[in-house]
């Protein structure tokens, strides 16, 4: 597996971090993944950029729904990232598949499953979430999320997707994230760094699948990591078409207090 690396100042990647002063009028739900590692020395600014796009909600009218999705590709090379997963990889895998790159690298920014994103090009990056905040999404709600009181690894919530204006059937999927993680990387190429990750997926999988023109309704349950803290944990729903393709609609709960 090739790993090319993508090298992009820190400058440039938070440039886009001022677009507008009335972001917390989010509305519309734009999914960010960034591929990452931690053994990658090209990625803490890619980690440090997804920070401040969760953080500074940039665009007014945009939600910004970002996921740190960990690879295992540079596992062998002196530092096995501890958020590392096969499924991960094999997620990026179907995206350059998609994108018809020759093979995965790191860091890697996909926006709504469609737009490989150039983090080096300010300009890209906010026309491409432009572009984003104005597309038509499908609803998409989280409610009556709660711990199991006799078992507090097991999640229960409900979720709804109103596929009324939906022209294609999509999968649904649930991610549930480390709102905030950090590493003392010891080894590798990021050797004696402290690094630091948001909405860091700790496990991926779909949980139904939508039907064009109907309307999807189902209470889930999802088991925790072993040790989990609930307040350090992030639920994203998100419909996406097969391919991966496009993310019709997505939604947020933030942690569980």
């Amino acid at each position: 597996m090739k790993r090319t690396i993508s090298v992009f100042s820190l400058a440039a990647c938070l440039a886009a971090a001022a677009w507008g002063d009335d972001a917390k009028t989010a509305a519309v739900p734009v999914l960010v993944e960034l591929f990452t590692a931690e053994g990658c020395s090209s990625c803490p600014p890619a980690d440090e950029w997804l920070l401040q796009m969760d953080k500074v909600q940039p665009l007014a009218g945009a939600q910004l729904i970002v996921l740190s999705e960990h690879v295992t590709y540079w596992d062998q090379d002196g530092w096995k990232d501890p958020y590392s997963s096969p499924l991960i990889t094999e997620r990026q895998t179907d995206y350059a598949h998609g994108f018809r790159i020759d093979s995965p690298y790191t860091p890697q920014v996909v926006v709504n499953g469609t737009v490989n994103l150039k983090l080096s090009d300010s300009k890209h990056v906010r026309q491409t979430f432009e572009q984003a905040a104005k597309a038509m999404t499908l609803p998409v709600t989280i409610t009556g999320i709660i711990i199991d009181p006799a078992n507090p690894a097991i999640l229960h919530a409900h979720v709804q997707v109103d596929g009324s204006s939906a022209g294609h059937n999509a999968d649904i999927y649930e991610a549930v994230a480390l709102d905030h993680a950090e590493s003392q990387v010891l080894h590798g190429e990021n050797g004696g760094k402290h690094l630091s990750h948001v909405a860091v997926v700790q496990q991926l999988s779909k949980v139904g699948k939508m039907e064009k023109g109907k309307t999807f309704t189902r209470d889930i349950d999802l088991k925790l990591k072993p040790g989990a803290d609930p307040k350090n944990t992030r639920l994203v729903i998100f419909v996406q078409e097969g391919g991966p393709g496009k993310v019709l609609g997505a939604a947020l709960h933030d942690p569980i207090s």
